[in-house]
């Protein structure tokens, strides 16, 4: 058994099979017994002796294999994370070493190692070569299926006549292919070999490839057809429902079929992704026409259809009901209340449609129906109401008489105080592991747990350390050297101070601070700037825990937007004073980054005869006004730049930068970690290898200087607007809601994020907008003015804007949407003889709807008359007449 041994240590696992062999069972179990040894001491090689884990690794899964005499007990070890790598596991010699076994051993094997959900998929390979020798029936679990699908889609090897296997002449070689096929369309999540390789339109893929199977027989087509539709009726993303509606568009469904599944298309039609949506309503369309659908089932299909936002399925819809409503006039009575659920739509435009079917197919002796049709009339816009009342020949609903209009905003967001540090070293030690483990602390609970560290470090560090010891220092970057010491590069944040506390770094290897610049991508990240920042500060604190620990911190934030009370920082100079602490320098200077600048507290600094508090009076009543630092300019495209292509995206448009001039007072009063703070700025648009905005760490380092934060976010904001760059916006609420000025950048950045691509930014942007605007804090005029010059420039088309207004004046602000709206709108209008952007009729609806609803009487918007003028009855030229409407109070002329 130790030759054995003696193999798996040195790696020999081309040998382990023949080793194995010629033991007895007995000899077996016993190697076996030695075997989680031999796993630990894998595991604990660490990774720098990573050479030496590759070359045990294979060995010592073989020998486990072979010796372990129950399936469940070798399925586990097989799939130990220990023993597995990159290239998966080794098929051919782990069926050498199990040759031996009984067949339904195998078998029980293959279906073990197919239950363990994380790793079926890869190990398809081994499972279905069991299964093969086993001769046992083919497993069925999602991942075991997943693996299955994605060998199938894999190029097969050239076969003796020259040719090469595709999926196809794949499925029609595998007897499981049936049973498998079904059980595609029924795993939790789609196989990825279903949605991620090309077209599914193509010719080659999955749905036409089954479809002439059907056709020939090998696959059961009434399977295919209730296992596509059962899918797409379970919901899903739309890019992962496209190959399942291929599949019944390949089937070209016969009358019957698409009769049977009525009641799914109904379903469809209603909820589904649009495109899904949209097959499943021209289904309908082709069974009422068939006679096939009843009045009362397409009522149904129409009211909830009639209720999605996209305005194509709503569109269809009416021209559907007017068909119906042609056909048979005594439907009527049921179909006119589900065209009325059309008067609830956003856009007014359907409104009118919706309007005019009703009108058009009522009869004057219909007083029951215009009864049950009143209360929608409640749904229509407040123009729309009047005409519809007149119209229709009912009163207007009480709600419509003419109560004053009153805006809806969010409560201002109230300052949430920061949590106290924890009262004991076990609540220390078990918030400082939760963060430690999660991805990315929330700036709160991070400062808690670093003042909790230094708290009890001061009070009893014994106790801490020992507290510690038990939950941390496990991982590859705890690992010693001969001393008992870690590497200081391998640590970071609250982990640095816990290795200090647990003296396993030398005061000497903090008293420098960290390496300047550590995986800095170039000089323009300030991601790397403020990260800076935050290290400085942790090695500071790592250092004087070791040295001269500190009772607690200065810069611990008062509120958790990083912001700190002048009075608090006051009081705790004071108690510094007290118990004759210094400052620690990284500390305080973040402190004073940090402090809101209060110049009634300035007195009580003065009062504390330090030089600290000397330092703090005069930080308070100094101006903390950052206008003079930034400098707003058009910058022109760029020409592509081969070595930054990552960059061609952002620099290819004209675009509004925002630089910032280069800042003083870090460089002469703070320390050097602070300096490049004071720096300054293109504004340009080059990335760093951060690829993401900043986060709440990085901004609470400077929470009471949002102008400056926000002009460090715009290149990201304007990527999110001007390319398919996502996620830049995500931080625009939280700006809003930090301290100092609320000036033109912020609101640049805002109005930018308001057109940007994908909704969950715009809808970023619409949330910091309610925000000033609940704080008080917003100019909608400047706002409105960069949203202007912002459409001129190209950087935000009006459709996108559209969508981020409308959100806004869904909530109630319809007046604040429209004062943002009034002064944008001229850069639109300004070319009224011209091409018409596209879009630009969603926005004037927009602000016709706005208008209409809080009774604005101006601005008048400059351009408007030359719109509302021009000839035709497009959607710009009808929503520009119903906005001066609005305003004038004037019928259009």
């Amino acid at each position: 058994m130790g030759y054995v041994i003696d193999a798996i240590r040195a790696g020999r696992d081309a040998s382990v099979p023949a080793l194995v062999a010629r033991l007895s069972p007995a000899r077996r179990r016993d190697l076996a017994g030695e075997l989680p040894g031999l796993r630990r001491e894998l595991r604990e090689a660490g990774w720098t002796d990573w050479q030496r884990r590759g070359r045990m690794r294979n060995a010592l899964l073989l020998a486990g294999a072979g010796c372990h005499t129950g399936a469940a007990a070798a399925a586990a070890w097989l799939a130990s994370p220990v023993l597995r790598d990159w290239d998966g596991l080794p098929t051919a010699r782990l069926l050498a070493v199990l040759a031996d076994r009984d067949p339904a051993w195998l078998g029980d094997l293959a279906h073990r190692l197919a239950a363990r959900a994380g790793t079926a998929r890869d190990d398809y390979p081994l499972i279905r070569a069991l299964v093969r020798v086993a001769g046992c029936p083919v497993p069925t679990g999602d991942a075991f299926v997943h693996g299955w699908a994605a060998d199938m889609v894999v190029v097969r090897p050239a076969d003796r006549r020259g040719r090469v296997l595709r999926l196809g002449a794949a499925l029609r070689a595998d007897p499981d292919a049936p049973a498998l096929v079904a059980r595609l369309f029924e795993t939790v999540e789609p196989a990825a070999a279903l949605t991620s390789y090309g077209d599914p339109e193509h010719s080659g893929h999955w749905p036409a490839v089954l479809a002439a199977l059907a056709a020939e027989g090998v696959l059961d087509r009434s399977a295919l057809v209730e296992g596509a539709v059962a899918r797409l009726v379970r919901g899903g993303r739309p890019q992962h429902l496209r190959v399942f509606s291929a599949v019944l568009r390949r089937l070209e469904l016969d009358a019957e079929e698409e009769r049977r599944h009525t009641a799914d298309w109904t379903v469809l039609a209603a909820d589904a992704p649009s495109t899904v949506a949209g097959d499943a309503q021209q289904v309908l369309a082709r069974l009422w026409a068939a006679g096939d659908l009843s009045a009362a089932r397409l009522a149904d299909v129409s009211e909830a259809v009639l209720f999605r936002p996209e305005k194509k399925l709503v569109r269809a819809q009416l021209v559907l009901l007017g068909k119906a409503l042609r056909r048979d006039a005594e439907a009527r009575h049921v179909l006119l209340p589900a065209a009325a659920a059309a008067f609830g739509h956003q856009d007014t435009a359907l409104q009118e449609r919706a309007l005019a079917l009703v009108v058009r197919h009522l009869r004057p002796g219909d007083t029951a129906l215009r009864e049950e049709l009143r209360p929608s009339v409640e749904q229509l816009g407040p123009a729309q109401q009047t005409a519809a009342a007149a119209l229709l020949g009912v009163a207007l609903p009480d709600a419509a008489a003419g109560e004053p209009y009153r805006e809806v905003l969010p409560a201002a967001p109230a300052a949430r105080p920061q949590p106290p540090a924890p009262a004991t070293a076990a609540e220390t030690v078990e918030l400082v592991a939760a963060l430690v483990r999660g991805r990315e602390p929330v700036a709160a609970e991070f400062e808690a747990a670093l003042d909790g560290l230094v708290r009890h470090a001061h009070g009893d560090r014994a106790a801490l350390a020992a507290a510690l010891e038990q939950v941390l220092a496990t991982g590859w970057q705890w690992e010693a050297d001969e001393h008992g010491r870690v590497s200081v590069e391998r640590l970071d944040g609250l982990e640095l101070v816990a290795a200090a506390v647990l003296g396993r770094v030398r005061p000497a290897d903090l008293a420098t601070g960290p390496a300047a610049g550590r995986r800095r991508g170039h000089r323009g990240c300030v991601h790397q700037t403020l990260e800076e920042v935050l290290r400085a500060r942790v090695h500071e604190v790592a250092h004087r825990v070791l040295t001269a620990p500190l009772p607690f911190l200065l810069a611990t934030p008062s509120v958790r937007t990083g912001s700190v009370e002048a009075a608090d920082l006051v009081a705790r100079l004071d108690a510094y004073g007290r118990l004759g602490t210094e400052p620690a320098p990284n500390d305080f200077a973040q402190a004073l980054l940090r402090v809101r600048r209060d110049p009634a507290a300035a007195p009580a600094a003065a009062a504390l005869g330090s030089s600290a508090g000397d330092r703090l009076a005069a930080w308070l009543t100094a101006s903390g006004d950052a206008a003079d630092r930034l400098v707003r300019r058009v910058e022109e495209p760029a020409p592509p730049d081969a070595a930054r292509p990552w960059n061609h995206a952002r620099e290819g448009i004209r675009r509004l930068v925002v630089g910032v001039r280069a800042w003083l007072v870090p460089q002469r009063e703070f320390p050097a970690a602070f300096h490049d703070l004071g720096r300054p700025a293109t504004g340009t648009a080059d990335r760093c290898w951060h690829w993401a905005g900043q986060d709440g760490l990085h901004r609470s380092v400077l929470p009471e200087d949002r102008e400056v934060l926000a002009a460090w976010a715009l290149p990201d904001v304007t990527g999110c607007a001007a390319s398919d760059e996502a996620g830049g916006c995500a931080a625009l609420p939280a700006l809003a809601e930090l301290g100092g000025e609320a000036g033109p950048v912020l609101h640049l950045a805002v109005a930018t994020g308001l057109g940007a691509r994908h909704a969950e930014d715009r809808l970023a942007a619409v949330d910091a907008l309610l925000v000033l605007a609940a704080r008080g804090e917003l100019a909608a005029d400047r706002i409105g003015g960069d949203l202007a010059e912002l459409l001129a420039l190209g950087t935000v088309k009006p459709n996108r804007l559209a969508d981020a207004a409308g959100t806004a004046a869904a909530t109630g602000a319809h007046a604040t949407t429209w004062a943002v709206l009034a002064h944008a709108l001229p850069s639109l209008l300004a070319a009224a003889g011209g091409p018409v952007p596209p879009g630009a009729g969603d926005l004037l609806a927009v602000a016709a709807d706005c208008v209409e609803r809080c009774g604005a009487a101006g601005p008048y918007p400059q351009g408007l008359d030359a719109a509302a003028d021009r000839t035709g009855s497009s959607r710009y030229v009808a929503q520009a007449r119903r906005l001066r409407t609005a305003l004038t109070g004037t019928p259009a002329r």
